[in-house]
């Protein structure tokens, strides 16, 4: 029963995405093979999950018919082949480039960052108050990010996930981008203590003084 409630959404969510200007209750219960019931426990579930939203309403000459479309978040759930081509964008730097010339701008592409987000939250404070800041953006951007235990007496942060893990295993110059970003924002020396893509548990980044 299961499998079959699986199959019937997921080909209700692909008549979505080909229909971007969205379509009926009747329309996808002819499209998907199952019943109007069937289509408004599917959309229920979908609606629940912030796949799916209700859409603009289209005039039939009696009761305006709704209409549903995919959500930004329902159209993420299609595969996108971003690290493939991300690889192939840093394989043709490299080759034009060398290593170095990579790591050069992969650090321009990471001051680029920290300046976009030092307008919305600018680094104030004392070196591990800027640790602890960045560790809640880090979190943000997906890294499950958190401050950790000090090293040496230095703020340190601990990511249990590596957003560019793929990458990085193929590419070891991908941290480059980790590094000046974080040394960027925070104005500090950062050490990469342990790193997911060279086999470690965490990636664990230690912060100390300049110089």
């Amino acid at each position: 029963m299961s499998e079959t409630f699986g199959a019937s959404r997921n080909r209700l969510m692909r008549h979505l995405l080909r229909n971007k200007q969205g379509a009926s209750i009747d329309e996808m219960a002819s499209a998907v093979g199952v019943t109007r019931t069937a289509v408004r426990q599917h959309l229920a579930a979908l609606m629940r999950d912030g796949l799916v939203a209700g859409g603009e309403t289209r005039p039939t000459g009696g009761r305006p018919e709704q209409l549903y479309v995919l959500s930004p978040q329902g159209r993420e759930e299609f595969p996108r082949r971003y690290s493939w081509f991300a690889q192939l964008l840093i394989e043709a730097m490299q080759r034009e480039h060398g290593a170095s010339g990579l790591r050069v701008r992969l650090g321009r592409i990471a001051a680029a960052v920290v300046a976009q987000i030092r307008q919305g939250a600018p680094a104030i404070g004392s070196r591990r108050e800027k640790v602890q800041a960045l560790a809640g953006l880090m979190d943000n951007l997906g890294y499950d990010a958190h401050t950790a235990r000090d090293l040496e007496g230095a703020p340190t942060i601990e990511a249990d996930n590596c957003v560019f893990h793929e990458l990085a295993a193929k590419n070891p110059e991908i941290c480059h981008f980790d590094l000046a970003l974080l040394s960027g924002y925070t104005g500090s020396k950062v050490t990469l203590h342990e790193c997911m893509a060279r086999g470690g548990h965490v990636c664990r980044f230690q912060f100390k003084p300049p110089g």
